[in-house]
């Protein structure tokens, strides 16, 4: 057995097409199709479903793909211990983020790559059981989710931050004189709220039924970006995270207030699988993840921010 065929099988479960793993592999169609056939011949037995396309694994092929998975992430984890021992950390970390956390992650990436200027890290935007099934699968090496609102099962973590949340408004005097305002009166303006999805989502339509309301907003999206300029346009009012004003070039003529009655607030953190050995990149990520704090993060500790 090959590595080069475990690689073709993994990009195979991914794409779910011959063509675009092939493509993904950077190497004929061919190529990739006779490499898993020789896989199979060697194993003696089926891995893929095959007519006129591909449809699926058979069940064989399906503990086959999960061997595969963990072989790779082996010999990738293998690789970076090497260069570690060499002095120089090197490879390709790969981190998926529920969407209220991207804003942040430039401030966790720099820091990790200044440390480490070999490394790479790619950063993708997940939902939380999106980052679930990617660790399960060995598709990514560390996620950044909840930690206390539907946790991530089978992973240890690190906490970074508390989310808290606000209304951002148009500032068109609206509340002029408020310096805060209710769960209960933010249920009653006209609403752009992330998609039911999401997991932020799901926890601001708790923190509404917690008021003794059920808001139905106007405009959903799964883009945290896409609300400051609903907002901006003067039409409607959106829940956000209160770090989204320290990380985002908010739209003019907008503005927040923190929301209270009740003051709603969930860990969020880096998760990581729970099996040993932890890969060097995730464990060096870990690492800076640990020194950081709220001026690492928001540029300045949050005044009536609840404390991790």
């Amino acid at each position: 057995m090959f590595i080069k065929q475990f690689t073709y099988l993994v990009a195979l479960a991914a794409e779910q097409h011959f063509g675009r793993a092939a493509a993904r592999c950077d190497v004929a169609q061919p190529t990739l199709s006779n490499g898993i056939k020789q896989l199979e011949n060697e194993l003696g037995l089926p891995i893929v479903r095959r007519h006129q396309r591909f449809q699926g694994f058979t069940p064989e092929g399906q503990r086959v793909l999960e061997w595969a998975e963990r072989i790779l992430a082996d010999r990738d984890a293998m690789l970076q211990e090497l260069s570690e021992m060499r002095g120089d950390l090197h490879g390709r970390l790969r981190i998926g983020v529920v969407p209220t956390a991207l804003p942040l992650m430039p401030r966790v990436t720099r820091p990790f790559c200044e440390r480490h200027p070999g490394a790479s890290v790619a950063v993708m935007s997940q939902s939380s059981a999106e980052i679930q099934r990617g660790l399960d699968n060995f598709e990514i090496d560390l996620g950044v989710t909840y930690l206390d609102n539907e946790p991530i099962r089978h992973v240890r973590s690190v906490p970074l931050y508390r989310e808290c949340y606000c209304l951002l408004i148009p500032d068109d005097g609206r509340f002029a004189k408020a310096s805060s305002v209710t769960w209960k009166t933010a249920a009653a303006q006209p609403l752009c709220l992330l998609s039911s999805d999401m997991q932020n989502r799901r926890i601001i339509d708790a923190a509404f039924r917690d008021a003794g309301q059920q808001p139905a907003p106007q405009i959903e999206t799964n883009s945290i970006g896409q609300l400051g300029l609903h907002v901006a346009t003067g039409a409607w009012c959106s829940v956000v995270p209160e770090h989204f004003l320290a990380t985002q070039n908010i739209p003019p003529g907008t503005r927040a207030l923190p929301l209270i009655a009740p003051r709603v607030g969930h860990l969020v953190g880096f998760v990581i699988s729970d099996g040993e050995p932890v890969p060097p990149m995730a464990k060096a990520m870990l690492a800076v993840a640990e020194t950081l704090d709220e001026t690492n993060l928001f540029g300045r500790a949050r005044d009536g921010a609840v404390a991790i």
